[in-house]
């Protein structure tokens, strides 16, 4: 039996393109036949590290911070996708990606558990880094007893997220959403997703231009 063409789907809780890439990133795998890992990442880690940054760039920049939120807007109304503009922006994401890992250990669905997450934040405008808000999350999707608590906060699952998130930088990512393909191919932001389900099925070989 052949295996179905898969990606790699990187995303940080915090990120506001994310949103609306984790809300139907299942959906669109799914009418292409393409299996779809979810991989939640620190992008936070990743800004320092690469940019020398501790904020998000559309913060630091006010002209792009504006644009985005229209645009955010705009992408969203097209999705029928509610958004509630967050009262903090970023939110520290730290908890909540650690706990969608502790999901994957249970042997619970990462997307369910993440899709809520990203619910709570842009349509709600919770706090997705207080704990009694994950655990309200938790509740709502029927994982309360999974142990999924508990294991969030071991240092098993601390030691992953950093593992990932190094993976991450590894593979060259160096934002969110990002997709990847089994081939090695790297595809940035929630406009290239079908881009990227496209290459997993079918992979076009490019002649490479070098090294910029």
């Amino acid at each position: 039996m052949t295996a179905s063409p898969t990606i790699e789907f990187w995303y940080d809780f915090a990120s506001t393109y994310s949103y609306p890439a984790a809300m139907t990133v299942a959906r669109r795998a799914a009418n292409k036949g393409v299996a779809v890992v979810w991989r939640p990442m620190f992008v936070g880690a990743l800004f320092h590290a690469q940019q020398g940054i501790a904020d998000s760039p559309f913060n630091l920049h006010k002209e792009k911070g504006v644009w985005m939120w229209r645009d955010m807007e705009r992408l969203c109304a097209r999705l029928n996708l509610p958004l509630v503009r967050p009262t903090v922006f970023p939110r520290n994401s730290l908890p909540a990606a650690r706990m969608a890992l502790a999901c994957e250990a249970e042997g619970l669905d990462v997307g369910v558990f993440s899709r809520a997450v990203y619910d709570a934040s842009f349509a709600r405008d919770l706090d997705i880094s207080d704990p009694t808000v994950l655990g309200e999350i938790i509740a709502e999707i029927d994982y309360s007893g999974s142990g999924v608590l508990a294991r969030a906060a071991s240092p098993e699952i601390k030691a992953a997220l950093k593992a990932q998130t190094d993976t991450a930088a590894a593979k060259g990512v160096f934002g969110a959403p990002t997709i990847t393909t089994i081939d090695g191919e790297l595809f940035w932001g929630q406009d290239r997703l079908d881009e990227a389900l496209d290459w997993a099925v079918s992979p076009q070989p490019l002649q490479s231009t070098g090294t910029l």
